[in-house]
């Protein structure tokens, strides 16, 4: 089994990446969390991987943090979520915010997450109540990048909202409203946050 990942970075998007080991493409699914902290591409990275076997297929999810890995790991013990969708919780909530939901029986914030609904997080919370101390406490030191290009910025939203599960058209409606109320330029990372707290109302 691979644990981890230390290479070239290859290519990035919202969805995945594929690092180079010694002329070895590995393409590896990532959260949201974990994609804005990526170096660019060229640069070395280290990501901790959970290697997902299944009859047709072998895949690779990778994470900037132990943590990131941790709350992955935990959400694939709930009946019912595969890989997918726990990726999609790990994009959608921060740890901290995702340990706080089961911890308060919150389940208007895990029914936030796209393909989570009010039973599926009534489970969620219920199953992981006991479990989610597990999860160290310690910060990811997560800083926010500075303001990129709004044209680029807005692609690559649209693109992960989309791989979240959302309609490409809401999508577009609500990052034009959130970037004018921005005035154009705002992390990306600060971007997909006001656009999925708008598509959840």
């Amino acid at each position: 089994m691979i644990a981890s990942l230390t290479g070239r970075l290859a290519s990035k998007h919202p969805g995945g990446v594929v690092i180079d080991v010694q002329g070895v493409g590995y393409d590896v699914l990532i959260p949201l969390s974990t994609f804005y902290r990526l170096p660019d591409p060229e640069q070395s990275v280290t990501l901790h991987i959970h290697t997902h076997v299944r009859e047709d297929a072998l895949q690779l999810f990778g994470f900037f943090s132990v943590r990131e890995k941790d709350a992955f790991l935990l959400l694939l013990t709930v009946s019912g979520i595969g890989p997918k969708l726990a990726l999609s919780v790990i994009s959608t909530l921060s740890v901290d915010d995702l340990t706080s939901a089961i911890r308060d029986d919150d389940y208007k914030v895990l029914a936030s997450v796209p393909g989570i609904g009010k039973k599926s997080a009534g489970r969620l919370a219920l199953e992981l109540k006991d479990k989610i101390e597990k999860i160290s406490f310690v910060a990811d030191g997560l800083t926010t990048k500075a303001a990129i290009p709004s044209n680029r910025a807005m692609d690559d939203a649209l693109s992960a909202l989309v791989n979240l599960g959302y309609k490409a058209a809401d999508v577009k409606d609500v990052l034009k409203l959130v970037m004018a109320a921005r005035n154009g330029e705002t992390p990306l990372q600060d971007l997909i946050r006001a656009a999925l707290k708008e598509l959840a109302k």
